[in-house]
């Protein structure tokens, strides 16, 4: 509900209107809180998948801690690239910037199993993407069509589908505790952490509104944390030691993990560029129309994606992730009414902060691994359904349900094939070179390449026999040579 208390209408309704300082830090903070443990995530995941992440055991472990420092940091620094703006980068409004979860599937087989020595090739695509996708905001605006719901429903849903297996793995007890074959993965007393999470995540989802609502997630993940302290999973002092042991300021350091060159880096960050622009484009417009009322213009399209690929070049270079625009906090917006840039500015510079003090990172890691995996298992099933929704709009004719069933077929296909892989077997993908070894394995991007490439040949309308003919007479038709 809008707080007319704030400025009037209008004023709410103008992007450089500046609230009341006392009224302005409290709802950028608010902005921060809805997208806090969905900015961190994608770093602990990239750092398990790496082999030194929750639970490894692994000297690299404290690594982790500044990869969670670098995820606040740049979140922070691109969001005021998209406030602030610099010359023509950024759109100069509440847009509120994050680590991709786009992205995960496409950087786990970068890393897989290699430690610290594998982020030098990913951060180095993530640099090289970033770049490419600044230079997508030139042409962003002609590319639109190439990339209808059909195409990016099936993307979001790919995503999804990739990252809930995570979920499952880390409310069991995490994939260290998997690969050892330990009695406590999947026990009674993770699975009771992580469906604290989830109760209270819906609890305070459903039955509560505003800003209660609104952080669900994360009083959900603190609930179990709590949760976890009290029936002795996560001692006291182990909260402490971090914390002592957590630096109280640190600066980030330029390419603090090398510089390599991988082609299945650059082309799988520059693909899936594509994807994070339009949905950029949705959330500005989204934004505009929730919050003020009108539609996006091309000046603030363009300005956001270059300011989407200037942040994620930057953060490249200091070993963060990806940066895109959020959705939920574009909910947000609409849900307040307040549409001042300067809000979302007072937020970034919250993050900023976060991300400068590593003792607040220090805290992070010691957040037990079924705690996150009841949180991730909200929000990867979130992703999913973000991904039908989109595919709701889709009108499911002939044409479309073939490019959906074969796209899917095979991205999906490679996906599980490259996920149950048992050492020394054989693999479906082992004969193709190692950079379309790894792209393919991620099956987004061969669902995607798949569905762009029919989407554009296909003729319309395919008839409806071909399908009928393809599906086996499923729609209610008889099948030929039966009675």
């Amino acid at each position: 509900m809008t707080d007319q208390s704030i400025g009037t209408p209008e004023q709410l309704r103008d992007p450089n209107y500046t609230p009341p300082l006392y009224k302005a830090i409290p709802l950028g903070i608010q902005h921060v809180l809805a997208m806090f443990v969905s900015n961190v995530t994608p770093a602990i995941i990239v750092a398990g998948a790496a082999g030194f992440g929750f639970g490894s055991g692994s000297p690299d472990f404290p690594e982790l801690l500044y990869l969670i420092q670098m995820a606040m940091l740049f979140a922070g620094v691109a969001t005021l690239l998209q406030t602030i703006t610099i010359g023509p980068v950024g759109a100069a409004l509440p847009i509120v910037q994050g680590t991709s979860f786009a992205f995960i599937p496409i950087a786990i087989p970068l890393v897989a199993g290699k430690g610290v020595d594998g982020l030098a090739a990913l951060f180095t695509g993530v640099l090289i993407g970033g770049l490419f996708h600044a230079f997508i905001g030139t042409f962003v605006k002609k590319i639109r069509f190439a990339l209808p719901p059909l195409v990016t429903g099936l993307v979001v849903t790919m995503i999804g589908l990739a990252l809930v297996k995570v979920g499952i793995e880390y409310a069991a007890g995490g994939v260290p505790a998997k690969a050892s074959g330990s009695e406590t993965y999947g026990s009674l007393q993770s699975w009771s952490i992580a469906l604290v999470v989830i109760i209270v995540t819906l609890g305070m989802k459903f039955f509560t509104r505003g800003m209660l609502a609104v952080s669900a997630v994360l009083i959900g993940i603190l609930v179990g944390y709590v949760y976890s302290i009290l029936i002795g999973k996560l001692p006291i002092e182990s909260i402490v030691g971090s914390w002592n042991g957590s630096a109280a300021f640190a600066l980030p350091q330029p390419f603090k993990y090398g510089f390599e060159l991988s082609f299945a880096a650059i082309i799988g960050f520059c693909l899936m560029a594509f994807v994070s622009a339009v949905e950029t484009v949705g959330d500005v417009s989204g934004i505009t129309k929730g919050g003020a009322g009108r539609e996006a213009t091309d000046k603030e399209i363009v300005g956001a994606t270059y300011a989407d690929g200037i942040g994620t070049a930057v953060a490249g270079i200091f070993g963060s992730l990806p940066n895109t625009s959020f959705s939920q906090n574009v909910g947000l917006i609409a849900m307040t009414g307040v549409m001042s840039r300067h809000v979302v500015t007072c937020g970034a510079i919250f993050l900023i902060i976060c991300g400068l003090v590593p003792k607040v990172g220090g805290v992070i890691r010691t957040v037990p691994i079924e705690v996150l995996g009841g949180g991730v298992i909200v929000m990867f099933g979130m992703v999913v359904a973000a991904g039908m929704s989109m595919l709701s709009d889709v009108a499911w004719n002939a044409r479309n349900m073939v490019i959906f069933a074969i796209s899917i077929s095979l991205g999906l296909g490679f996906q599980l094939e490259a996920m149950n892989l048992a050492p020394g077997s054989a693999n479906a993908l082992q004969h193709l070179p190692d950079t379309l070894r790894i792209l393919a394995a991620s099956g987004i991007l061969p669902a995607a390449a798949i569905a762009i490439v029919l989407n554009l040949v296909l003729p319309t309308p395919l008839s409806d026999e071909a399908t009928e003919e393809m599906s086996g007479g499923l729609s209610g038709h008889k099948v030929p040579g039966r009675n």
